[in-house]
């Protein structure tokens, strides 16, 4: 979900960035916190939130 080497994860917080601050119209810092569940990937009811 995070992509290799967290790639994923910062692409989303760049541009998230990015868009952020072309609406404030100045330069802004965004804190990206990540949450892990436990076994995630066998819970059929998480898995379907992710939208997989």
């Amino acid at each position: 979900m995070i992509g290799k080497g967290g790639g994923k994860l910062k692409d989303i917080g760049s541009r998230a960035r990015a868009e952020v601050e072309a609406l404030l119209g100045h330069k802004v810092y965004l804190s990206i916190q990540v949450k892990v569940s436990k076994e995630w990937q066998r819970d059929a009811k998480k898995i379907t939130k992710l939208g997989l």
